[in-house]
């Protein structure tokens, strides 16, 4: 729940019924390959990740030239569209082959760090990679040698003038930014303004700057669970279903979607279209996942129990975060080739990862690190859990002038995990040749590594 997704404000009741007609199939293609100005020369494709290789990016991964950048130092780096120069490129009838530059938004985040480690082992024939984030990660300074350089910019998205500075010369822009909050951590206000507000200054750097392909990171929970409790069993992208929402997280990715697919074929500086599409994951899971790292200490706190709270016929599509990733990569790859066809979609991301309940899912890895799941003899029955649902929220309420108390239980968690939601699609196979990057196993194996690692440095 809560994986990275209304009302004007992010708090008004989302109501509409969500369905999209396909169009027809097409072929995938290479790697990155742009016409016109910014042709790249076809390299050979790229060769699937062997399931042996140990969580992260591999050691002989050579990545890039690093270096850190305030927002706005980049504005005049890249030629104006309306230039001689750009012009003459545009209508040039042999124009000169250039590496493609890529920027990603919100590039340290959980997926985002998983996106740019996959562009830089997927796609070397970047120029550069730019990693846009209001808090910098440590680990990329591992990024140091290689043939792609990797400029990482501070800034916030919320702040217009910088995020057009670093979209500024980008032929690709993977808008990964967004405040997933589903406890009550932040105020609805600040949901709406990074996730909304945001999103518009990402769409409308673009148009500025003549960047005219945008993938969106969307979440599945800009369709449900709904707050009816209406079951979504193996739906795909086309499945209609009453989306009726009043958290402002799903209200405001809900209202950010909208944006982006209504932005498709925007003319952007230089004439040329804008080129759209937006992502949903189902929920994410693998390493770095907070949520799983709050269940894990939340059960060691209890003497390594967990407790069933929610039946396990209660389904749940779950996605791990590196075919998130590689989705990611590959509807990037293929935006300028198959605009017509990927254009202004939809695409919930999938893999091979079992339906379980949440908390069966989240043993699959938390019990082979020592947690174990308390069967009790009868389950608590659900008005009382929508009674200590609704106590939690009410003490959050009171509370957040003093303090922050953002507990797991509350009405939309609950509502969330007590209601059936599974996707069964193949669209993102047919339109642009998506294949799961990992298996369920090496999925499982790369997350169980990665908890045990996490309890031994708390040991």
């Amino acid at each position: 729940m809560g994986q990275e997704g209304g009302g004007a404000s992010g708090r008004g009741r989302c109501v509409g019924r969500l369905a999209r007609a396909s169009t027809e199939d097409g072929p995938s293609g290479g790697q990155f390959g742009y016409s016109g100005s910014v042709a790249a020369e076809p390299p050979p494709p790229a060769q699937p990740l062997s399931p042996s290789q140990t969580p992260g990016p591999p050691p002989s991964l050579r990545s890039c030239s690093w270096r850190g950048q305030r927002a706005g130092s980049l504005a005049a780096a890249a030629p104006a569209a309306g230039s001689g120069a750009a012009r003459a490129r545009r209508h040039c009838s042999s124009p000169p082959r250039q590496r493609p530059r890529l920027g990603v938004t919100g590039g340290c985040g959980f997926l985002g760090e998983h996106v740019v480690r996959m562009l830089l082992q997927r796609e070397p024939r970047l120029s550069e990679l730019r990693v846009f984030d209001l808090h910098l990660g440590p680990w990329l300074e591992e990024l140091k040698t290689g043939p792609v350089q990797v400029t990482a910019i501070q800034g916030d998205v919320t702040q217009a003038h910088e995020v057009a500075a670093a979209v500024a010369g980008a032929h690709v822009v993977i808008h990964a930014a967004g405040l997933v909050d589903v406890f009550g951590r932040a105020s609805p206000e600040t949901i709406h303004k990074v996730n909304v507000q945001g999103t518009k200054n990402v769409i409308e750097a673009c148009v500025q700057t003549g960047t005219r392909f945008l993938v969106y990171t969307s979440s599945m929970e800009v369709v449900g669970p709904n707050i009816k409790g209406h079951p979504f069993y193996r739906g795909n992208e086309d499945t209609p279903y009453e989306a009726v929402h009043k958290h402002p997280y799903p209200c405001s990715k809900a209202q950010a979607e909208r944006l982006v697919l209504e932005a498709n074929g925007r003319e952007v500086r230089g004439g040329l279209p804008l080129v759209t599409c937006a992502l949903r994951p189902t929920g994410i899971y693998g390493e770095g996942h907070q949520i799983m790292r709050d269940f894990y200490h939340q059960g060691l706190r209890l003497g390594g129990r967990l407790f069933r709270a929610i039946p396990a016929s209660v389904e749940h599509g779950r996605v791990y975060v590196g075919n998130v990733a590689w989705m990611h990569v590959l509807v990037a790859r293929e935006l300028e080739q198959r605009a017509a066809l990927v254009g202004g979609q939809v695409y919930f991301c999938y893999d091979k990862s079992p339906y379980k309940s949440y908390e069966d899912f989240n043993m699959e890895f938390l019990g082979p690190c020592g947690l174990r799941l308390v069967e009790t003899r009868l389950l608590a029955p659900y008005w009382l859990l929508m009674l200590l649902a609704a106590l939690n929220a009410l003490l959050q309420w009171l509370l957040r002038p003093l303090l922050l108390y953002a507990p797991l239980l509350n009405p939309y968690t609950l509502a969330v995990a007590n209601t059936t939601f599974t996707v069964s699609t193949d669209k993102a196979q047919r339109h642009f040749g998506y294949e799961p990057l990992f298996s369920w196993e090496d999925s499982r194996t790369r997350t169980i590594r990665w908890v045990q690692a996490m309890e031994g440095s708390a040991q």
